[in-house]
């Protein structure tokens, strides 16, 4: 698994990190919410995981009364292994990438998919993640390719889901870096991506072009991997999860002129956090645990001021190999995909008593080897 990697991986001096060339994938939901837990419909409300083994896309409705039900034409056979999926915020395509393709699907207003053959982009070596900027112009693909591991950024055509108009930013370094996640902030301004030990690189944003500005470095450690990161809705805190042996850890940190990072605070995590998101108000923040089967997801309460992270206090034991985590479109249940067990999805309610606790909802069967999850927005 890609979190045992992690921990394998060499220090890294993040100086000097990007060149540009001219050739050539967690929750936090862009709008606003009006309660800690979401209030939003159900309606259009769907959530979509990638079974790398089976070769197939699972769809499924999130229904009112906190159900999971197969979408019409589920599951979609591929073809290829799926490693990184995002939907787009008009909630009209799927992207789905293999390790060298990138594949676009058009979303039905009952959640069947159908492929969009104009759509997509190929030429990559290892697509590890990807992500949609808030007004659905662009489309980041993080690429570990091992002798140019790769930020590549496409524009989107909204009808075809066609990708045009490529930008490599490439990792320059004499060590080899370990990409390994990419998010952009909700109000556009900055794109972070998560490097393992290299630590972290925070491009500003011009979302009106596309164009990137200057990386600013966050150093790693060659003992600590930084794994996934999500930004709150605010975009002032940036959260990340980080593993060092069989320890992890969240850290938060503030964001501030031209995305320069400031430590806020630190909390323990579980073994190999694998996947961090909030929920819809940035009110409470989760972390996957890949590796722990006693503490599979570890929930925090985020200070109002300051955003500083404590524990909930309640872990979530779901066995070993929660690698996904998602919100729903409604706000009110949170989605968990398992690369090991049986269900591979599970979603969560909020407890009407205990402030950010979970309580199970439902469960669904998916393919086999769940890779990676994307919900609608």
């Amino acid at each position: 698994m890609r979190g045992l990697v992690r921990r394998l991986t060499a220090a890294l001096s993040v100086s000097a990190l990007f060149a540009m060339t001219g050739c050539a994938g967690f929750w936090v939901y862009p709008g606003t919410a009006s309660s800690s837990t979401g209030t939003g419909s159900t309606t259009g409300d769907y959530v979509y995981v990638a079974n790398s083994t089976s070769l197939s896309i699972s769809g499924f409705a999130v229904g009112s009364t906190g159900t999971l039900s197969p979408v019409t034409g589920s599951p979609v056979s591929l073809g290829v292994a799926p490693e990184a999926m995002v939907v787009n915020h008009a909630n009209s395509i799927l992207f789905v990438a293999s390790s060298s393709a990138i594949y676009a699907y058009s979303i039905s207003s009952s959640g069947s998919l159908t492929a969009l053959s104009s759509g997509g982009a190929t030429g990559f070596s290892n697509i590890v993640s990807m992500d949609v900027s808030p007004d659905g112009q662009w489309l980041f693909v993080l690429d570990d390719n091992s002798s140019a591991p790769s930020l590549d950024e496409y524009s989107i055509n909204s009808s075809t889901g066609a990708l045009a108009n490529p930008k490599v930013s490439l990792f320059a370094s004499a060590s080899p870096v370990s990409p390994q996640a990419v998010k952009v902030s909700p109000n556009g301004a900055y794109v972070f991506v998560a490097l393992g030990t290299a630590g972290d690189m925070v491009f500003p944003l011009t979302t009106s072009t596309g164009a990137l500005g200057t990386a600013l470095p966050l150093t790693g450690s060659a003992t600590v991997s930084d794994n996934a990161l999500t930004v709150d809705p605010t975009s002032t805190y940036l959260y990340i999860a980080r593993s060092s042996g069989t320890t992890g850890s969240v850290v938060a940190y503030s964001i501030g002129t031209g995305g320069a990072l400031t430590l806020v605070n630190s909390y323990p995590a579980g073994d190999d956090p694998y996947s961090v998101g909030m929920n819809t108000t940035g009110t409470y923040l989760y972390v996957a645990n890949l590796l722990d089967s006693t503490i599979s997801i570890s929930g925090y309460s985020v200070a109002t001021n300051g955003g500083a992270l404590t524990s909930l206090g309640t872990a979530y034991s779901g066995g070993s190999g929660v690698n996904g985590l998602a919100a729903d479109k409604s706000g009110d249940y949170v989605l968990a995909i398992n690369s090991g067990g049986s269900p591979g999805l599970s979603m969560y309610s909020y407890d009407s008593t205990t402030p950010g606790t979970l309580d199970p909802a439902a469960s669904a069967t998916t393919g086999t080897g769940t890779k990676a999850i994307a919900v609608t927005h």
